[in-house]
């Protein structure tokens, strides 16, 4: 038992730094002593102006893709620190509930109410909110300073422009081909059918398509093109994979999906929304699916026949390292994909670099099963993506998720559908079976891992202001006694 706490004293020294610690982390340790500026708290206009930037805070990180036990512990971090401290937060799915009491000898209720339009994964306003957070506990930002900086951050372009954006999800499409086994001209068609998908969609987003079908219209695409290169490229003699061209199409279409976050949610007690977010990441997946079975319909249609399932190739020392790098730049090109900052873009590839390394180093040559290697790969890339995202001072949700966004089962849902549609149900099944499985272990994993990362780096515990809340709540008893005195 000694040497367990001795080994855990180590690994905490190698990730210490004095105040290095994550902001959700100094959410949930303690309020701040004092407000951080006086705002009249029998005043409703004020009160609600606070929950009104604590509320907001709150719509971006949601949207992010943060879970929900998180948002309500940084809302409430926000609302404290302006003097508030004892208010209900309620987020249901895409809504976010504040209410409190306000007064002394009167209590007025007071609360506000707001709905996340849509999700919207840029990273780069998930860190701005970040040290938002933290410049407000740490008494910097009064609420007139907070209010202009929400306005400049939602009226603000993404960091940059859509083309850098387009180039990270193509790349990271072409990364993903690599692992997979695919070479240069693999990864070259992959390349440009993420740039035709992705730009497709956002064309698609712009006529206001419901995202059922623009998986739909993802799925055709990720199909179609590698069925008709693979033609060419039969009549030129080269040597092409369509399906690992179709599968990185696919993981591109899946990394945009809230699994994570519906699983996170699950876990800390979140039900009523895991249970709704799940049930849209399987409906947007349905699209997704439909799409490839429809592209591989079209191509035979077209007198294209896809090839069998093709075998995997065994690894060598020179494959193996060019996967590694590949995981580790498929995850850069998912944060630059998602607006990014640098430093972050860099976190998430070392992270992700570091979980190739174990997968095709470690865990492929012992032969662990697929779903039982993508649970601990997702551990320690949960693990070593939340210490390294405390170190940098950058949301751990966003190593957590471009750490994983390459291990996505494209090649198990394309397997299936080519089974299916080939009258193997027995194979198809077990395949759809097989990516339903790793998608799960990638959640559960990511969101383990980050447990542990919490507890290496967590503050010391805090006793809230009891006696305070005495005094704000009102009993029946107590006025009783006063009015018979």
């Amino acid at each position: 038992m000694k040497r367990v706490s001795t080994v855990v004293d180590r690994v905490r020294a190698l990730f210490s730094r004095r105040g290095r610690i994550a902001t959700i982390d100094a959410a949930k340790a303690a309020p701040p002593p004092s407000p951080l500026a006086p705002v009249d708290l029998t005043d409703p206009a004020q009160v609600s102006g606070v929950m009104d930037i604590a509320a907001r805070i709150g719509d971006i990180l949601l949207s992010s893709g943060t879970g929900n036990n998180d948002v309500k512990a940084q809302i409430h971090a926000v609302a404290s620190a302006y003097g508030l401290h004892y208010s209900h937060v309620d987020i249901t799915l895409n809504t976010i509930t504040i209410f409190t009491h306000i007064g002394t000898a009167q209590k007025i209720p007071v609360s506000i109410f707001r709905v996340v339009r849509r999700l919207s994964v840029d990273f780069s306003k998930l860190s701005e909110v970040d040290r938002l957070i933290r410049s407000i506990q740490a008494g910097a930002t009064p609420p007139d300073v907070a209010e202009k900086i929400l306005d400049e951050l939602s009226s603000a372009p993404p960091r940059y422009g859509r083309r850098m954006s387009l180039f990270g999800w193509a790349l990271m499409a072409a990364a993903v081909a690599v692992m997979l086994g695919g070479g240069l001209l693999v990864a070259a068609t992959s390349f440009i059918s993420a740039v035709v998908i992705v730009g497709g969609a956002n064309w698609l987003d712009e006529q206001r398509l419901p995202m059922f079908f623009q998986n739909v219209y993802g799925g055709i695409v990720a199909t179609v093109p590698a069925a008709l290169t693979y033609r060419l490229a039969l009549e030129s003699g080269l040597n092409l994979a369509p399906g690992q061209v179709v599968a990185s199409g696919i993981v591109v279409m899946l990394a945009g999906l809230t699994l994570v976050q519906a699983f996170q949610d699950g876990i800390t007690g979140a039900p009523v929304t895991a249970s709704a977010r799940f049930f849209e990441t399987m409906m947007l997946t349905g699209g997704i699916v439909a799409g490839v079975g429809i592209g591989i319909q079209t191509s035979a249609a077209l007198g294209v026949t896809l090839p069998e399932l093709e075998t995997v190739v065994s690894p060598n020392l020179a494959s193996t390292t060019l996967k590694v790098t590949a995981g580790a730049v498929a995850a850069a090109g998912f944060a630059i994909a998602c607006y990014s900052e640098w430093s972050s873009v860099l976190v998430s590839g070392m992270t992700a670099g570091m979980g190739s390394f174990v997968q095709y180093f470690i865990l492929v040559p012992l032969g662990v099963g697929p779903v039982i290697s993508i649970g601990i790969l997702a551990t320690i890339i949960g693990l070593t993506g939340g210490l390294l995202a405390r170190r940098f001072l950058i949301p751990p949700l966003i190593t957590a998720v471009a750490g994983i966004t390459p291990l996505l089962p494209g090649l198990s849902i394309y397997r299936g559908m080519y089974a299916l549609l080939h009258e193997q149900m027995v194979m198809g099944l077990s395949n759809m079976a097989l990516a339903l499985g790793i998608a799960s272990g990638l959640a559960a994993g990511v969101v383990l891992g980050e447990w542990f990362a919490r507890r290496l780096r967590r503050p010391p515990g805090f006793n809230h202001y009891r006696e305070l809340w005495k005094l704000r709540r009102f009993s029946f008893q107590d006025h009783a006694r006063d009015q018979s005195s």
